[in-house]
């Protein structure tokens, strides 16, 4: 049985399958296969485990029908179509919780980096700027007691709002499609509508997935909605909101300051004014990149790998429904 690896990995998932008897090919070319190219590819291929963004559609999965498995190096799943993958009966894997801390660490660290001017105030360092000291210069703000809003209470946004709770006694609310009882308790969470939660968030943080139904959903209406000293954080998926809208609002003060781990587009382009703003902090996708997580993601999308070659069921699916019937 063989794997196609879009790209590298840690070392401990690929040992892992060739001890499982696989035989491993990783693209490690820094180009990346374009879609003809990918297909010809995993032809070849009894299973595919997707790092990065790969589009994985419908073209792909008809031509692909074969494929055993897909393990996917990520949580999200939005750039399959899963659907036609449960169709074919192809299942698709991917490595929840694993990276939960990791991104609400990377979540946390961008309200406290915008809070404080944080990325903007070390440039006037590296640009000469930094004179002296000035009292009434470049002032951020405190965090303390302020209401944290979370849009998408799951396991990563359950660790932000820990985090905030613990470190600046602040109060949650957040707005899912389902009550997160959980969080309630321990938390003392409190469920609002999605314009409460635009309304009333001094820190709104984006923990969601990407569906059809929440594609830019934070846009000019959003940003309006919210208060003009808010802070916006993005760690799920770029394009939850929409990047022109959010400079706008940032330009006019209608919101504080911005902090993303994801953008949209991505990669950003490295011109975009975002990256000069005083009140914005954005990171090039980090929110796993710690050598525990990726390791761990490594394992678990290596372990989906040797069971949908060995016709078990995937530890971690995406579409359980394969198995039916």
């Amino acid at each position: 049985m063989k794997v196609f690896v879009t790209k590298a990995i840690p070392e401990v998932g690929i040992n892992l399958m060739k001890e499982a008897g696989i035989e491993v090919t990783v693209h490690v070319d820094d180009r990346p296969l374009h879609s003809e190219e990918m297909i010809a590819v995993c032809q070849q291929y009894d299973a595919m485990m997707s790092v990065g963004f790969n589009k994985i559609d419908a073209h792909f999965l008809e031509r692909c029908r074969h494929l055993k498995v897909i393990s996917l190096f990520a949580v999200g799943y939005d750039n399959v179509d899963i659907p036609m993958a449960t169709q074919l009966k192809i299942p698709v894997g991917n490595t929840p919780d694993v990276l939960s801390r990791a991104t609400a660490d990377t979540a946390f660290l961008l309200m406290l980096a915008v809070s404080r001017k944080a990325f903007y105030n070390y440039r006037k360092i590296l640009d000469g700027k930094w004179k002296g000291f000035e009292p009434v210069a470049d002032l951020g703000i405190e965090l303390y007691g302020k209401t944290l809003g979370i849009f998408g209470l799951g396991k990563i946004g359950f660790e932000m709002a820990q985090k905030c709770k613990a470190a600046y006694g602040m109060n949650i609310i957040y707005h899912n499609r389902n009550r997160n009882l959980h969080a309630e308790e321990v938390l003392e969470a409190r469920y609002v509508s999605y314009d409460e939660l635009l309304a009333e968030s001094d820190v709104l943080s984006l923990h969601a997935n990407l569906s059809e139904s929440n594609k830019e959903i934070f846009n000019k209406g959003a940003f309006a909605k919210m208060k003009p000293t808010a802070i916006f954080i993005n760690t799920a998926r770029g394009a939850l909101h929409n990047e022109a809208d959010l400079k706008e609002a940032l330009e006019k003060g209608l919101i504080w300051g911005a902090g993303l781990d994801v953008t949209n587009p991505e990669p950003m382009d490295p011109s975009n004014p975002l990256l000069m703003m005083p009140n914005v902090c954005i990171l090039p996708h980090i929110g796993s990149a710690t050598q525990e997580t990726r390791d761990g993601m490594a394992i678990m999308a290596a372990k989906n790998v040797i069971a949908g070659l060995k016709g078990e069921k995937l530890p971690t699916i995406v579409n359980p429904e394969v198995y039916e019937g």
